[in-house]
C-alpha cells in the first residue's frame, strides 16, 4: 500500500517522539491503531458490498441470456408424432399415385431359332483326365466299430 520500510518508519518514530513526546506517544499510537483498523473495516465493507452488486448484476445478465435461449429454443412447437404422420402420409400419398398410374403392357417379341447346334465332344475327351488338376488319393477303408461287448 505505502511504500515504507524499516528505515523511514524509524525516521517518522523518532520525529513522533520529538514532536508529541515520551509521556504522550503510546496513547496517540493507540488512536493512530484504532483510525486504521476502522478505515480497513470500512474499507471491506465497501468491497464486499460492491461484489455482491457484481454478482447481482452477473445474476441478472445470466438470468437475461437464460431467458434468451429458453425463447429462442421455443420446445412448445416441437411434436415428433406430428413430423413422423406428416412424413407417413407423404410416402404413402406418392405410394398411392404410383400404384395409380396405368402400366403400359409389354410387348412380348419372338425370340430368334438357335442357330446351329454344337458338336457334341467326342467320347475320349470326356474320359482323359485333366492334367491342370491334382491326382485324387484313394478313400481309407472305415475301421470297424468296436463294441464293449466279448465276441
Amino acid at each position: 500500500m505505502f511504500d515504507i520500510d524499516s528505515g523511514k518508519l524509524l525516521i517518522i518514530g523518532i520525529v513522533a517522539l520529538v514532536v508529541i513526546g515520551p509521556k504522550e506517544l503510546p496513547g496517540v499510537m493507540r488512536q493512530v491503531g484504532l483510525a486504521l483498523a476502522k478505515v480497513r473495516r470500512m474499507a471491506s465493507e465497501f468491497q464486499g458490498q460492491f461484489m455482491e452488486a457484481m454478482r447481482e448484476s452477473e445474476l441478472e445478465e445470466l438470468k437475461k441470456d437464460v431467458q434468451k435461449m429458453s425463447d429462442s429454443a421455443a420446445l412448445a412447437n416441437f411434436d415428433p408424432l406430428a413430423d413422423v404422420k406428416s412424413q407417413f402420409n407423404e410416402v404413402s400419398s406418392s405410394v398411392e399415385t404410383t400404384l395409380a398410374a396405368p402400366v403400359a403392357p409389354v410387348e412380348t417379341a419372338a425370340l430368334p431359332e438357335p442357330a446351329a447346334a454344337l458338336p457334341e465332344p467326342a467320347a475320349a475327351s470326356v474320359l482323359a483326365p485333366d492334367p491342370v488338376a491334382p491326382a485324387a488319393a484313394p478313400e481309407p477303408e472305415p475301421a470297424p466299430i468296436k463294441t464293449g461287448g466279448t465276441a
